[in-house]
């Protein structure tokens, strides 16, 4: 059985919600304590949402200084699966896994929505079992959600295809509507929004309320193809 791996901060508002979204696809979820040293041999790793350290600094910001990052940094560039949601996708940014950085929302409200995402690239680790041009619809919550990168970095992965989503009616300003992009290698993932509040017919969205739990498909089909 695939172990993945979730990883709780002071502060973790979402480590069961993504632990149960693990489960619910038929994988083992292994929890991880920020304070660790090791990753304890999983097959890919969740850094969930919530307010790592209470988001003193900046979000995200003390996070990647936690011991346990060294060695998820390490492990990502060896092409470990990593999946950061909101508050794991600003600590992904911090920590120069994935490009770019996150500011508080254009308005400077906290933003809580059932938010459409259109799927831009579906080569990644945790989007390809969503069609490329499919949008999908799941919960949003955050005050540090908008993207922001300089123009270069922006042309580089509009380029390189590495903006995995994007928003349909962008919510918090983020440049050129990006909710979610991946590392060059495909295997680092982050987006603001929250797939796995999406998982359960009845308890997400309305209508299905299942549009997130294609990432989690995702990432055990292509677990298992490599094992």
């Amino acid at each position: 059985m695939a172990r993945i791996g979730v990883i709780t901060f002071p502060g973790s508002l979402d480590d069961r919600d993504a632990a149960r979204a693990v489960r619910l696809v038929g994988a083992e979820p292994v929890r991880l304590w920020h304070a660790d040293d090791s990753l304890a041999e999983v097959d890919a790793v969740i850094l969930p949402g919530g307010f790592s350290y209470g988001d003193y600094l900046r979000a995200g910001a003390i996070s990647r200084f936690a011991p346990i990052m060294g060695a998820l940094v390490d492990a990502a560039n060896g092409g470990l699966p990593v999946l950061g949601i909101c508050n794991g996708f600003q600590i992904l940014c911090e920590t120069h896994l994935l490009a770019g950085a996150m500011i508080k929302n254009e308005r400077l409200t906290f933003v809580c929505k059932d938010q459409t995402l259109r799927v831009e690239n579906n080569t990644t680790a945790w989007s390809n079992e969503y069609a490329a041009g499919e949008e999908i619809v799941v919960p949003l919550k955050n005050q540090d959600g908008q993207f922001i990168a300089d123009e270069a970095t922006l042309d580089e992965l509009e380029g390189e295809g590495r903006v995995v989503f994007r928003y349909v009616g962008n919510p918090n300003g983020s440049r050129r509507d990006i909710a979610g992009i991946t590392n060059a290698r495909g295997n680092v993932v982050g987006l603001m929004p929250h797939p796995e509040h999406a998982v359960e017919a009845g308890f997400g969205p309305e209508g299905s309320g299942t549009d997130g739990l294609r990432f989690f498909t995702s990432a055990l089909g292509s677990l298992l193809a490599r094992n």
